[in-house]
């Protein structure tokens, strides 16, 4: 069971030491790198971005909030919210041939935090690849997965005396199935089953890089895995079967081999599907034990029987009855209690979870008294899996700032903060006020 937990404070029963963090990603929120180094350090998402039609609003990484440029004033936004920690992510996509150049923002953003006394979380990749590395294969071929070593590596040597956890990669299912199943978000391949190939290269590619960080001296080091809540939409056969297949993909694929269990067989039905797994030297690399396991969390799912063989499951729309944010993603913070508290019972194995994101979506505007509202739903729905046995011991909320949302582009906003599009300028917005209430009454 958790340690000795606090009386209710708001809508948190939260422990003294719980963390209270937000996250961003490099290529959501730092905007162009500098001019001069703008040709060797092209990402997958500048060109995916490049093409007609790919992000919603015809927006490019360009137009993010320039977080580099905005430095101090974000970590002045972090020292007022209160948080303990913050989670961000390192421009991988954009160290060209000089990983020491595409480090220098974050050697001096570690400074800064440190000042303030928050501790820095580092997640390695959000999503990107430098272009040169897709160009070698991406992570279709194993060699990614050593070159992702040797970027862990890399940033050990410079960051690691300052930073309090790393995160390998974030949602290695969503690059997987997005990416290179659907190309729907850079690099933009159609492979369905087929970029199952490309999701255990990441794992190994986890691997070798936790062992990386191990070795330059890292304690706390873990993996942010993306998590739903399955539900068949009937009682019938077809439909049970395809939300297994479903869950097993989204919940199981990236879980079940990094905690010792074998990959889900399930998944040899979806077409163009790895037939074998990993060799045995691999599967040990994968399965390298973790100081915490991060989940991801925005809603659940409900799933029906596919009408092709293609794809054999079909996701489903929420009852109309259903509370949903403004572009339809259903609300509800039980889901999340739910993966919490079964993760904690399949896996003998599990490390202390970190929700390492969560949070929602609208259109824009600083009165958003619904995020204020979802995200004190949310530490709640923690604090119930905590009471339940789930040994939970951080939060982070998507996101910090309202940011360049990958294949949405500027249309979905997630943040506590908004930025004027044109000027950059930053307006806390009422979600901000609320979740440096709750910091500040826990504490």
């Amino acid at each position: 069971m958790p340690d000795t937990l606090t009386e209710p404070l708001g809508t948190g029963r939260l422990p003294l030491e719980f963390g209270f963090g937000v996250a961003t990603a490099a290529i959501a929120v730092d905007g162009d790198p500098t001019t001069e180094d703008r040709a060797q350090s092209l990402s997958i998402w500048d060109v995916f971005a490049a093409a007609p039609g790919r992000i919603s609003d015809g927006s490019t990484p360009s137009d993010a909030p320039d977080h580099r440029a905005h430095r101090r004033a974000d970590v002045q936004l972090l020292a007022e919210l209160g948080v303990s920690h913050y989670r961000f992510s390192l421009p991988w996509g954009r160290c060209g041939h000089r990983p020491d150049v595409a480090l220098d923002d974050a050697d001096r953003l570690l400074d800064e935090l440190a000042e303030r006394g928050i501790a820095a979380v580092v997640t390695l990749t959000h999503y990107d690849m430098p272009l040169a590395v897709m160009e070698r294969g991406g992570w279709l071929v194993r060699d990614t997965a050593e070159e992702f070593g040797s970027w862990a590596q890399a940033a050990a040597a410079r960051l690691a005396d300052r930073t309090s956890a790393w995160v390998t990669m974030n949602a290695p299912f969503v690059h997987t199935a997005y990416g290179y199943g659907l190309g729907i978000e850079a690099p933009g391949l159609t492979l369905l089953g087929g970029a199952l190939h490309a999701g255990l290269h990441q794992l190994v590619g986890h691997g070798l890089a936790v062992q990386a960080l191990r070795a330059a001296g890292a304690h706390q080091v873990g993996i942010a895995n993306a998590h739903t809540w399955v539900t068949p939409i009937s009682t019938d056969p077809a439909d049970v079967a395809a939300a297994e297949l479903y869950d097993a993909l989204h919940n199981r694929a990236f879980t079940d081999p990094l905690l010792g269990q074998p990959w889900p067989t399930a998944l040899l039905a979806l077409p163009g599907a790895p037939e074998d797994y990993l060799s045995d030297r691999d599967s040990a690399i994968v399965s390298t034990p973790l100081d915490f396991y991060g989940v991801n969390y925005y809603y659940p799912q409900l799933v029906a029987a596919g009408d092709n063989a293609t794809i054999p499951f079909a996701l489903v729309d929420p009852d109309a009855s259903a509370p949903t944010d403004e572009f339809g993603w259903p609300i509800d913070p039980a889901a999340l209690t739910s993966i919490l508290t079964s993760l904690a019972s399949r896996y003998p194995t599990l490390p202390p979870i970190w929700v390492t994101e969560n949070g929602t979506q609208d259109s824009g505007g600083t009165d958003d008294g619904h995020r204020a509202d979802y995200l004190a739903a949310h530490l709640d729905a923690i604090a119930d899996a905590r009471f339940a046995g789930a040994d939970v011991r951080a939060y982070f909320h998507w996101s910090l700032l309202d940011g360049w949302e990958f294949a949405e582009g500027l249309s979905r906003k997630f943040g506590l903060v908004a930025v004027d599009a044109a000027t950059r300028q930053r307006h806390p917005k009422h979600s901000f006020a609320r979740y440096r209430e709750l910091i500040a009454a826990h504490r």
